[in-house]
């Protein structure tokens, strides 16, 4: 991305999100340090910092926040900054929506899971059906620790919300099929498909819970599928799926779920145990 681009995506982004007031004000310290260091991150975080000295307002602190988690912008993306942003709004407003549900997913990529259930214990106790992505969130924290159980009762509450939310499906099938509850997955992804026939997460999803319900063939047909599907997709397709990761594991993390698929369609016509088959 040129200079001028940045500068321009600079201007657009800051002026609109907290206005031409303040904006008009703070900007002349930020030109100086363009001329004299060039536009980058170091300039962009500057200009943050004077202005959150200026107007330390919950608000601008978590749309800060939620600027420094946004992978689709991989210039700003910064988790250790965008935690602290949280974090400071948080201990100035404490009923901010959304503001623990943020800080729960940070501390879930960075593995951190008992914090990250913590945190977004917080925010559905203060909050609950008001957030209701929290609910999502939470399932994926007890998936991977391994509370299916729990999970499986999150994630269904999420979709009463958002009954056609692919992703929220297909994690729900995920925590079935870890639960032993095949037929269930089967069912949900089977729905799923009726409104995405070529997501090939579904369609992955779909062909292990067949083959565990003993449909091979059938399960070979949807594995072929989703070969085909994924085989379309980009990294920010992957961004997209797996939001607030970090931008630079895109490529690597689409060639996992590529491998992915590959190894479950080898493993089906195997024959192999359908415990060894890999949904991602």
């Amino acid at each position: 991305m040129s200079t001028s681009e940045r500068m321009r995506r600079f201007l657009a982004r800051y002026q609109n999100a907290f206005g031409l007031g303040l904006f008009i004000i703070v900007f002349p310290l930020v030109s100086v340090l363009v001329g004299h260091f060039g536009f980058g991150v170091a300039v962009i975080n500057a200009y943050e910092s004077i202005h959150a000295t200026i107007d330390p307002s919950p608000l601008l602190l978590y749309e800060y926040g939620t600027m420094h988690f946004d992978a689709n912008d991989p210039v700003l993306y910064d988790i250790p900054l965008a935690e602290e942003y949280f974090y400071a709004a948080a201990s100035r407003d404490p009923d901010l929506p959304y503001v623990y549900h943020e800080i729960a997913r940070i501390e879930f990529l960075k593995g951190n899971f008992a914090l990250a259930m913590a945190e977004i214990d917080v925010q559905i106790d203060m909050q609950g059906d008001e957030t209701p992505n929290s609910y999502y969130v939470r399932g994926l924290i007890e998936g991977y620790r391994g509370d299916y159980p729990d999970a499986v009762r999150d994630y269904g509450h999420f979709l009463q919300f958002d009954p056609i939310d692919w992703a929220a499906i297909n994690d729900f099938a995920w925590v079935l099929l870890k639960d032993g509850r095949t037929k269930d997955a089967l069912t949900v992804t089977s729905a799923g498909l009726v409104f995405f026939p070529a997501n090939p997460w579904l369609l992955n999803s779909n062909a292990i819970a067949l083959y565990g319900m003993g449909e091979k063939q059938q399960a070979v047909g949807q594995a072929q599928k989703a070969i085909a599907a994924v085989s379309g997709l980009t990294d920010a397709d992957w961004l997209d799926a797996y939001p607030g990761n970090d931008p630079r594991i895109a490529a690597q993390g689409l060639q996992t779920f590529k491998d992915a698929v590959s190894f479950n369609m080898q493993a089906i016509l195997a024959g192999d145990a359908s415990s060894s088959l890999k949904q991602i």
